[in-house]
């Protein structure tokens, strides 16, 4: 899965991408670099990231999932946003999937569209929001606890209609460098939830403050948090950079043929 972030302040590629010329040139690299999918986003959800209205959010995503659609008329398209409306107006736009960063616990009305708009559901956790949530990271068992609110939010889903899930434990989100550590050791844990598991640990900080260096240094160490994370049972990594996480997949699954 590509990142394509439409806001001015992502923690890595903020603003990077401002014109058309500039969107349809990176989202292309990505999928000549094998892409499944694209995952647009309009709504930073680093620690601390400002407020964007709704109206602002879709002002941002619209014409981009327009234009990349037209493009490239064959192009499968997430929409990273925990807010239905604009969930909603994306998938009618033609995107696929919905990646919620709150599982649908900062938009009540986030399950009943997503089972009226029957695109496979991505829920995360995290606990606050973008804004609160890194004075959240404190937990008695933490991957018990992750575990327990997913078969909450599982169970939510299912009696909402929901059939597509996948699960991303939200590495960075609510919680610090160790517990991040303490999640991928145990990542194993959360096959008993018996959903596809989405890993996005690309160029975070837990790399770059762990290696003392920067997020534009910190691609060696994705490559090798991506592979252990294959290893404990990813089936999708979330990626800045697709190449290097497709040569990721292409050895991991000649090692394990």
């Amino acid at each position: 899965m590509g990142i394509l972030n439409l806001t001015p302040n992502s923690f890595y590629d903020g603003g990077k991408y401002k014109d058309e010329v500039q969107i349809v040139n990176q989202v292309e690299k990505m999928l000549i670099d094998g892409a499944t999918f694209i995952d647009v986003g309009a709504y930073s959800s680093k620690p601390n990231a400002e407020f964007v209205s709704v109206e602002e959010e879709i002002s941002r995503l619209i014409p981009v999932i327009e234009l990349l659609i037209k493009k490239f008329p064959n192009i499968l398209l997430s929409v990273d946003t925990f807010r239905s409306e604009v969930a909603k107006i994306a998938v009618e736009n033609g995107v696929a999937m919905v990646n919620d960063i709150s599982a649908a616990m900062l938009d009540e009305k986030m399950m009943e569209t997503v089972s009226k708009l029957q695109v496979p559901y991505i829920m995360m956790h995290m606990r606050g929001n973008p804004q609160t949530m890194q004075s959240h990271t404190t937990y008695e068992d933490t991957v018990k606890e992750m575990l327990v609110y997913f078969s909450e939010r599982i169970k939510t889903a299912r009696r909402f209609g929901i059939n597509d899930i996948i699960i991303d434990p939200g590495f960075g989100f609510a919680k610090t460098l160790e517990q991040n550590y303490e999640v991928l050791q145990k990542l194993e844990l959360f096959s008993m939830l018996e959903l596809p598991l989405l890993a996005g640990i690309s160029r975070k900080s837990m790399i770059y403050k762990t290696l003392e260096n920067s997020p534009e240094e910190a691609l060696n160490g994705t490559t090798v948090l991506n592979t252990i994370a294959l290893q404990k049972g990813a089936k999708i990594l979330r990626v800045h950079d697709v190449k290097e996480a497709v040569e990721c997949v292409k050895l991991f699954n000649k090692l394990n043929k």
